[in-house]
């Protein structure tokens, strides 16, 4: 074990490296939990997400630790699972199984990129400002979406300011059950519930729980609050004799992922037969890939620099390599793996996760590491039973704690700047206010051109970023004709 993880090499032993294992997990598992939430509301059977977010974890994490012998966990990530959600299968109209088939073409893409220069140039064209905007973006967008999950926002609209959304096909707005929502215009209000029911109150407690556990450096914070407030809101409902019907059934997520496994590959008809929708899904793919790719490098080179788990070779690599001679190269490999893998298991994309800075914190610097979460995230196969007890309530915490967690990026970006804030600006607001993530990238692209082009620096903007810049321009152009009935 020693000479096939270089322990002594990497200045470390096997006792650190179990330790460290366990604090990744402990730091990283409430994702088994909250992927479903949030994938489920797309139709997915939540059995089959919580073994796909399981699968996708444990092979993910052992080709990182296996080929590229590094302390680093993966896992469906964070914004890319609300993207996944609220914008692919909501906003541009996909269904989960061709949303599945997106995230594995992007997984391919990924591989692609990565054994290329093409990664440098993406790297390079995107500003770092940018970077860190779309990064924070999306922590806000997690957080209002774990705001509304608890049941903390009431929405008020103007009288006569709302109409219902029907199908094309249906001319009588009363036949309810052809209904597919309420629509309104921009006089709604957003407030704060006014706390008379359980559930925002059951959500506020967790946020407490939560967030004094990560102020006491409590290891598993996140985890922990998920499963006190589960506790609490099971006792309520055992002293008012309202807890539900409970089974212990271990294999039924498995008949379950009989719907999900490979669906990624069967919707490939459906998802290019309509030539109509062929930009939204290129829009979805490359939204997909950027999002991930940069997700992925920030967790390297932000944690790997100071621990010297990656070396200065490794970090001129992600933007001047190819090939697999570094461990930086091949961890980007893996990651990039990860995620057509967890699609064909069916969950959203697969990423490195942040929280393996907390494993690393702990003494981690090989891939034992991983090693030791892989296994403890496989076990977890036999707490699925518990999935249906878990209430939304207990699991809006944690995308609201990830969320601040994410926002950090924001010091990064030169406020005082206004060209540098400008673009920075709409592309992290519009992904909460437009409830898109694409928008918010979208808008940050377009702005950031409208600002060189008014300072007169047209060097500065990367071929790439024109292209860009160009497509999310013809989408909202036809969008808009769309929308207005044109087309």
């Amino acid at each position: 074990m020693n000479d096939f993880f270089k322990l002594e090499e990497n200045g470390t032993n096997v006792k650190t490296e179990i330790l460290a294992g366990f604090t990744t997990f402990f730091a990283m598992a409430y994702i088994i939990f909250v992927n479903p939430a949030i994938l489920g509301l797309t139709g997915i059977p939540t059995g089959a997400v919580f073994l796909a977010t399981i699968f996708a974890t444990v092979i993910g994490t052992l080709v990182m630790a296996l080929f590229a012998n590094v302390p680093y966990a993966l896992a469906p990530g964070m914004g890319l699972n609300a993207f996944f959600t609220f914008t692919v299968c909501f906003a541009l109209g996909f269904d989960w199984d061709e949303a599945l088939g997106l995230v594995f073409i992007c997984g391919l893409i990924n591989v692609l990129i990565t054994v290329t220069k093409v990664r440098k140039h993406i790297i390079r064209a995107i500003p770092v400002s940018l970077q860190c905007a779309i990064g924070g973006g999306i922590g806000i967008f997690i957080a209002y979406i774990g705001f509304k999950n608890a049941g903390m926002l009431k929405f008020t609209a103007d009288p006569g300011h709302w109409f219902f959304l029907v199908p094309d096909a249906v001319t009588n707005v009363a036949d309810a059950p052809n209904v597919t929502g309420v629509g309104v215009d921009s006089s709604i209000v957003p407030a704060l519930q006014d706390f008379s029911s359980w559930g925002p109150i059951l959500a506020v407690i967790g946020l407490v729980l939560t967030i004094v556990l990560l102020l006491l450096k409590v290891k598993g914070a996140i985890l922990i609050g998920i499963i006190l407030t589960t506790v609490i809101n099971a006792v309520r409902l055992v002293l008012l004799d309202k807890f539900p019907e409970f089974t212990f059934d271990v294999f039924g997520p498995f008949e379950q992922l009989g719907d999900t496994m490979f669906a990624a590959l069967t919707s490939m008809g459906s998802l290019f037969g309509d030539v109509d929708r062929l930009p939204m899904a290129l829009l979805a793919i490359f939204a997909f890939s950027l999002t991930d790719t940069f997700d992925t490098i920030g967790t390297f080179v932000g944690t790997g620099r100071k621990t010297g788990i990656f070396t200065e070779a490794d970090l001129e690599a992600v933007e001047e390599g190819t090939g697999f001679k570094t461990k930086m190269e091949k961890a980007l490999f893996a990651d990039s793996i990860a995620t057509s893998v967890g699609a064909l298991f069916g969950t959203s994309n697969t990423t490195t996760y942040i929280e393996s800075a907390a494993g690393i914190e702990a003494g981690g610097r090989t891939g034992l590491t991983s090693v030791v979460t892989a296994i403890l995230f496989l076990l977890c196969i036999f707490v699925s039973p518990l999935l249906n007890v878990v209430p939304a309530e207990a699991t809006a915490p944690a995308l609201i704690v990830v969320g601040i967690m994410m926002v950090s990026s924001f010091k990064d970006i030169n406020w005082e700047d206004l060209g540098e804030a400008v673009p920075a600006f709409f592309a992290a607001v519009l992904m909460a206010l437009a409830y898109n993530i694409s928008i918010g990238i979208g808008f940050g692209f377009i702005t950031y051109v409208i600002v060189k082009l008014s300072k007169k620096e047209l060097k500065d903007i990367h071929p790439i970023l024109w292209i860009c810049t160009f497509l999310f321009l013809a989408y909202f152009v036809l969008m808009g004709l769309f929308d207005a009935g044109i087309i």
